[in-house]
C-alpha cells in the first residue's frame, strides 16, 4: 500500500463518487470547546464512504464474472451499486441482524443478499466458499488494498478542504477508512481511530502492539463498525501512522447523532457518529479537529429513539 494507489483510485473515482463537504457549526464548536469540522460522508452515494472503496475495487477488475462481499450493510451497498454501474452481478453476505433498511437497500441496488448468523457462522469462510462455487471475485470490506485506496481518497479531499493544522478522527471498524486516510495524510495531519466501548479492538491493538480480538461480535448500537479484529493489512498501517485509539459510549454516539441533526442538518448512524462524539466530548484533543461522519444509514426506530432521549 502506498499513496500512489490512493491517487490512482481518486482518478478512477472522479466523476463517480461525490466530493462531500466539510461542515462546521458555531454551536457545535461551543459544545466541544474547539473548532470541529465534519467531513460529511453520510452524503456520499449509498449513504456512506464505503461507495468509494467499492468503486475503487470494482473499477480495478478485469474480466470478472461478478463480485461478492460481506458486510453489515454499508460496504454491501457500496459494492452493490458499484457493481451495478459496471454491469456486474453482486452477491452480498450480510448478518441476519443487520438493520432492515441496509438489507432492503442492498437488494434495491440489484444485489443478491445471503444472510448469516454473525455469532455462530464465519462470514469470511462463507464468503470464500460462495466465491469459489460461483466464480466470483471477493471484495473484502477493509483488508483489501484497492478498498483501502478508495477510502483514502477522503484524506486527499480533507487535505484540500481544511487549511492549517488539525487532528483527524475516523470511525473505525476493521481499519480500512482509518488506514487509508492516514496514508493519504501522512506528513500532513495525524489520524486517530474512534470505536465504541466493548468493541475497541483497534485501540487495544495499538496499545499492545499485536492484533487483539473483540470478545463479542454484537451488542453495540454502532453495528456498522463492529468487526472481529483489525485487518492484517490495515493494522501495520495504523500502527505506523496513527495516534492512540479513542473509545466512546453508545450514548455518546447517539448524542452526537442528534447534535449533528440539530446543528448541521445531516443524518448519521451511530457507528458513523463515533468520531464526532469524540470530537465533541473528549477534552484532551487539540484546538482544531476534523471528524469523518462516515455513514448515515440509520434505522428509523433508532434515530427516533435518539431524538426522543437527547433532543
Amino acid at each position: 500500500m502506498n499513496r500512489a494507489m490512493i491517487e490512482a483510485a481518486a482518478a478512477r473515482i472522479k466523476g463517480h463518487a461525490r466530493l462531500t463537504p466539510v461542515l462546521n457549526a458555531p454551536l457545535l464548536d461551543a459544545i466541544a470547546g474547539r473548532r470541529v469540522f465534519v467531513k460529511a460522508e453520510c452524503l456520499q452515494w449509498t449513504g456512506s464512504f464505503k461507495f468509494r472503496g467499492g468503486w475503487a475495487a470494482v473499477s480495478a477488475l478485469r474480466g470478472a464474472k461478478g463480485v461478492i462481499a460481506f458486510s453489515s450493510g454499508n460496504h454491501a451497498q457500496g459494492v452493490a451499486l458499484a457493481a451495478a454501474r459496471h454491469g456486474l452481478p453482486a452477491v452480498i453476505v450480510m448478518p441476519a441482524d443487520a438493520p432492515e433498511v441496509k438489507i432492503a437497500n442492498t437488494r434495491a441496488y440489484g444485489a443478491e443478499v445471503v444472510l448469516y448468523d454473525r455469532t455462530t457462522e464465519d462470514r469470511d469462510a462463507l464468503g470464500a466458499r460462495l466465491a469459489k462455487e460461483r466464480g466470483l471475485v471477493l471484495i473484502k470490506p477493509y483488508d483489501e488494498p484497492e478498498v483501502i485506496a478508495g477510502q483514502g481518497t477522503i484524506g486527499l479531499e480533507i487535505a484540500e478542504q481544511v487549511q492549517g493544522e488539525a487532528l483527524v478522527l475516523t470511525c473505525c471498524g476493521g481499519g480500512g477508512l482509518t488506514s487509508g486516510v492516514a496514508l493519504a495524510l501522512e506528513g500532513r495531519m495525524q489520524v486517530r481511530p474512534v470505536e465504541p466501548e466493548g468493541f475497541d479492538d483497534v485501540a487495544r491493538s495499538l496499545a499492545s502492539g499485536v492484533r487483539e480480538r473483540n470478545a463479542a461480535l454484537s451488542g453495540s448500537v454502532c453495528d456498522a463498525i463492529v468487526t472481529p479484529q483489525p485487518g492484517e493489512i490495515t493494522f501495520p498501517l495504523m500502527q505506523r501512522l496513527c495516534g492512540p485509539g479513542i473509545v466512546v459510549s453508545d450514548d455518546e454516539a447517539l448524542r452526537a447523532m442528534v447534535l449533528a441533526f440539530q446543528h448541521l442538518r445531516i443524518v448519521l448512524e451511530p457507528g458513523g457518529a463515533v468520531a464526532l462524539a469524540a470530537a465533541l466530548f473528549r477534552e484532551d484533543l487539540p484546538e482544531t479537529v476534523v471528524a469523518v461522519a462516515s455513514g448515515g444509514n440509520v434505522d428509523p426506530a433508532i434515530f427516533g429513539a435518539a431524538l426522543a432521549r437527547f433532543a
